[in-house]
């Protein structure tokens, strides 16, 4: 009886834990998770803070919040009912007015909206090209346009016009097909690169334009970045007054844009402002020589200083400058360095239809090294239509340009 009283006595001393159910576990395991993702969330947003902060400042930061909180009510104002159809109606009568203004109509303009029933002979086609070259317009003959129209003479367009004529089939994406292309496209690189003073190793690709040619420069920088850094949230750093394709890069490419302030009397870009604003989702500084604007070059040589420091790629923009930039200071004008002579500088777009006097369409961009350029490259190893490879964003590019370049 004793014995029993002890093991009773012992049972109920010794209290054994029921296991928790698994809705417990699963409970706790979901406020944990909870509390990791807000914790997360906090962190990421403090540093944007940070980061926002010491870049712009806090007065900066304050004028950049309330700019974005400006265009939002204003957007929410715009989006209201009656404010949205009053919009609508103003937009579309303004569209009307423009294309008044630059779709011909009246007496003697004929609209082609389809494919004639009987082709037209050579005749034809000639005095529609004349009607159409004789139509009203500014008078850029006279040199009355500026920033439009870059002309080399007649006598120019006279071996441009035998030199399209020769290549108008060319493609130089079939570079075993046109290879008198490929050698042209290399040359023309080439002898751009020299002009800039480019090292040993340096590479480039000819482009339909300035503004491919920047496009292509940001999507190197930011494919450099995602590859060797790892930086999936990529910005560059630009002038406020560099030209506006580095916003369309941004757009396309997801990259966010820093605009720096160049104050007067020098409308240079500030190159503390600059460096304020590098953080480690930088992938491009960004300089004009010169700027579109004002005609401003930016101080280049400092720019490269800060981007050999903190190992930043630094693109100068020369579309504007062309054949002009490298060649001021042996016509015996006053410049500054702007080119690959100066280390920090990586990439440089040059239009050669500028100041080169080459056909619309066509531009360079530059590299200091081959590895650089790689990293705009496409290549679709399976596809089902073979390996597709292309140097940049178009495909198929008119042979016939280059030529002409």
């Amino acid at each position: 009886m004793a014995n029993s009283r002890a093991a009773l006595n012992l049972r109920n001393g010794l209290s054994i834990p029921k296991p928790k159910s698994t809705s417990n576990i699963f409970a706790i395991g979901t406020d944990l998770l909870r509390n990791i993702l807000f914790l997360l969330f906090l962190l990421r947003w403090t540093r944007k803070s940070v980061l926002q902060i010491r870049g712009r400042g806090p007065f900066g930061t304050l004028i950049d919040a309330y700019t974005s909180l400006r265009r939002l009510s204003y957007a929410i104002f715009l989006g209201l009912p009656g404010v949205r159809t009053q919009v609508k109606s103003q937009v579309a009568e303004t569209i009307k007015k423009l294309e008044g203004k630059l779709v011909p109509r009246g007496p003697g303009v004929s609209r082609y909206l389809t494919l004639p029933k009987e082709a037209w002979n050579d005749q034809q086609v000639s005095a529609e090209l004349e009607k159409l070259g004789d139509m009203k317009h500014t008078r850029w003959e006279d040199g009355r346009v500026s920033g439009a129209v870059y002309h080399g003479e007649d006598s120019l367009i006279n071996v441009q016009v035998e030199a399209f004529r020769r290549f108008m089939v060319a493609n130089p994406i079939h570079p075993d097909v046109f290879p008198g292309v490929r050698k042209m496209e290399a040359e023309i690189v080439a002898m751009v690169l020299a002009l800039f003073n480019a090292p040993p190793g340096a590479a480039g690709v000819t482009t339909s334009g300035g503004t491919e040619s920047i496009l292509m420069a940001c999507m190197s920088a930011r494919q450099k970045a995602y590859t060797e850094r790892g930086v999936t949230e990529p910005e560059m750093i630009i002038p406020d007054t560099a030209h506006a394709a580095f916003h369309k890069a941004a757009a396309y490419f997801n990259i966010k844009l820093h605009q720096v302030a160049c104050p007067s009397p020098t409308y240079s870009v500030s190159i503390k402002a600059v460096s304020r604003l590098i953080n480690s989702n930088t992938i491009l500084l960004v300089g004009s020589a010169p700027s579109f604007p004002h005609g401003i070059i930016d101080d280049i040589a400092a720019l490269s200083r800060l981007a050999l420091r903190r190992r930043l790629p630094l693109h100068v923009d020369c579309c504007l400058g062309s054949f002009l930039m490298p060649l001021l200071s042996r016509a015996g004008f006053p410049t500054q360095p702007f080119d690959f002579t100066l280390k920090g500088v990586t990439s440089i777009s040059c239009d050669t239809h500028k100041y080169g006097f080459a056909p619309k369409g066509n531009s360079t961009l530059l590299y200091r090294t081959a590895a650089l350029r790689t990293y705009q490259y496409f290549i679709s190893p399976d596809w089902s239509g073979g390996v597709y490879g292309s140097i940049g964003i178009a495909g198929s590019r008119p042979g016939a340009l280059i030529a002409s370049c």
